[in-house]
């Protein structure tokens, strides 16, 4: 059985919210992509709620691409206490942490949610701007280290 990168990190010793490359993969051809563990919240101690959720997927999926080359897709962990980004070529965890704080300065100030009509969201009633403002609040107020295991 192959093993889960995420299911191999200890989470009983992380420190979120948090930054950190989980992976990187280069093919024949000399493609990179890497996969960040964008962690919001403590795991097995506090979760996002869904609504919250999906309107900070939605923000962050349209944001994190103003802020950085080759983003790939941006997608929620099932724990929900954080997302999984992948993005193409090599980016530094500092690199990363800084465009999810400037990210979550402009979730507090937005007014909209992008993609939230039956055509283009296949949930659409199940977001909550309030609720996304507010957890990025938290996580803006807390900081975000690029270091998993250093508060």
């Amino acid at each position: 059985m192959a093993k889960v990168e995420s299911f191999e990190l200890d989470h009983t010793i992380v420190k979120a919210p948090y930054v950190r490359l989980a992976g990187t993969e280069k093919n024949e051809k000399g493609s990179t992509i890497q996969k960040y563990d964008l962690r919001f919240l403590q795991p097995n101690q506090e979760a996002l709620p869904t609504a919250a959720v999906h309107t900070l997927e939605h923000l962050l999926a349209t944001y994190l691409r103003d802020e950085l080359t080759g983003v790939i897709d941006v997608s929620p962990m099932g724990c929900r206490t954080g997302f999984y980004m992948i993005i193409w070529d090599e980016h530094k965890p500092a690199d990363v942490a800084a465009a999810l704080t400037n990210v979550l300065k402009k979730v507090v100030a937005t007014e909209t949610v992008p993609a939230v009509s039956a055509l283009e969201c296949g949930n659409y009633k199940d977001h909550s701007l309030f609720s996304a403002q507010e957890y990025a609040k938290i996580v803006l107020q807390a900081g975000i280290s690029d270091d998993p295991f250093r508060a």
